[in-house]
């Protein structure tokens, strides 16, 4: 094998490696987006029972504004019903006193309902809460896994780079053109293995002339079809 073409294919799966850490770098902040979509339900059910929780209070206050305004009534019509002197008027006033003190139950007995379904509801917040607080963790974990791994990606992508600037520099410029030019275009494979007479690149049949000159170790082989550099391998 050429040296030159050596000197390709090192330079060749050190850009394959670039390409993989690249990918692999721009991966990462859909993981991390994806990480922290997770959390988006468990945080709405959270909001959701807060949200039930303090429309029962506000319910709840309500009813006692209800309950103080009807027994305020009541002792209003009451001391009118001590002060009048008319029969008639003494009934109609107890029947309006019986009325609100009937409102008066009923309301007292709607308030006891909420109050339940209030202890439910923070029952409802609280395993809202607990699933929210686990999930946050796990998320928490995911988050420093990733941001661990983004830094372990990047140092490894630059001192890849590093190493293929070095051999770069080393690479004779005329193959090194014709490499960087193929590997554009060639889904990251400019150097290309001959495997049963075809190119290991498009897996075209290579003409005699070309399998010659690629077995002679001695001339620079291109395949007639996809002009991938071409060596025999060992």
């Amino acid at each position: 094998m050429l040296p030159q073409i050596e000197d390709l294919l090192v330079l060749q799966d050190r850009d394959r490696r670039i390409a993989n850490l690249a990918a692999q770098l721009e991966k990462l902040p859909s993981d991390e987006a994806r990480a922290k979509t997770r959390l988006k339900s468990d945080t709405q059910a959270v909001e959701v029972a807060r949200q039930a929780i303090l429309a029962n209070e506000v319910e709840i206050k309500k009813v006692e504004l209800d309950v103080s305004t009807r027994k305020t009534s009541i002792t209003r019509l009451k001391t009118q019903q001590f002060e009048t002197r008319k029969n008639d008027e003494y009934t109609a006033l107890g029947h309006e006193i019986e009325r609100y003190g009937r409102d008066v139950d009923n309301l007292e007995t709607r308030e006891l309902e909420l109050m339940e379904v209030g202890d439910s509801l923070r029952t409802t917040l609280k395993s809202a809460e607990d699933a929210l607080a686990k999930t946050q963790r796990v998320v928490d974990e995911e988050l420093q896994s990733i941001a661990e791994r983004f830094q372990r990606v990047q140092a490894d992508l630059d001192e890849t780079r590093a190493e293929r600037q070095k051999l770069a520099e080393k690479t004779d410029a005329e193959f090194l053109h014709l490499y960087e030019r193929l590997l554009k275009t060639k889904n990251g494979v400019a150097v290309a293995p001959v495997k049963n007479g075809q190119c290991g690149g498009c897996h075209v049949r290579l003409i005699p002339a070309t399998l010659i000159k690629a077995q002679s170790d001695k001339e620079f082989a291109q395949c007639e079809n996809c002009a991938r550099i071409l060596y025999i391998e060992p």
